[in-house]
């Protein structure tokens, strides 16, 4: 008796420590994990983020125009467009997790798309629209959220004038083969305010030629750039995350 109970309780703790010792669900079909996740502090900004704009300085962008520094006015935490021209980062990005929050200007002036409007270029050439959306008719794939010509967000999810906004993106960027081939198209995910506006949406070419949106094979890792479209949009706590 003593005999299968002794059995009995080496079986279990074999058991045991096998369920502890796997990272795989039990009766899972599926392989196991090949390493445990790190841990990082979610902050924000995340532990592991690139900080592009904190509110002090510019100094993680250049001007698109010569490549100088950048010119927009920074004062109170915030990046104001002001007519100098857009900005790039100096660093290039692939696949990404973007933070980025914007605001149009509390003064509605213009209509359609001369009203706050601005852009976030994914790979300096794939424009996430940034615009006054607020009680503001324009065509449906120019408003803010959309990916510019292509797809209008799946629901407006827009503030009101001069309230601040929110971009979180999800971003892989297209892959090439070495004669230029698309091998994988550009995929997109953002969430605007947190509500979601484009889910998984295959880029279909840059964004600037509406009607041939082809793509033109560029390495993988390109500048993130902020249009200046004449509007004072504001900018503050951009963030990055390389997956």
């Amino acid at each position: 008796m003593k005999r299968s109970i002794f059995r009995t309780s080496l079986c279990l703790a074999t058991l045991s420590l096998a369920a502890a010792t796997s990272s795989a669900a039990p009766g899972s079909d599926t392989p196991p994990p090949t390493g445990e996740p790190r841990v990082m502090d979610p902050g924000p900004p995340p532990s592991d983020a690139i900080v592009l704009f904190d509110g002090k300085n510019l100094s993680q962008w250049k001007c698109d125009d010569g490549g100088g520094p950048a010119k927009w006015e920074v004062k109170d935490g915030v990046a104001t467009v002001n007519g100098t021209g857009g900005i790039s980062t100096k660093q290039g990005f692939g696949d990404c997790q973007l933070h980025i929050e914007w605001a149009t200007p509390a003064e509605v002036k213009g209509e359609g798309q001369g009203r706050g409007n601005s852009g976030v270029f994914l790979s300096g050439r794939y424009e996430i629209q940034v615009l006054d959306s607020y009680n503001n008719k324009t065509y449906f794939n120019g408003q803010a959220g959309a990916i510019y010509s292509q797809y209008p967000p799946l629901v407006n999810a827009s503030r009101k004038p001069g309230e601040w906004q929110v971009y979180d993106v999800i971003y892989h960027a297209p892959r090439f083969d070495g004669a230029g081939k698309v091998l994988k198209p550009g995929i997109v995910t953002v969430l605007q305010n947190g509500i979601l506006i484009q889910d998984h949406a295959e880029i279909l070419g840059p964004t600037g030629n509406p009607d041939n949106p082809k793509y033109e094979p560029h390495p993988l890792k390109q500048p993130l750039a902020l249009q200046d479209h004449g509007n004072p949009v504001r900018y503050r706590n951009i963030w990055i995350r390389e997956l």
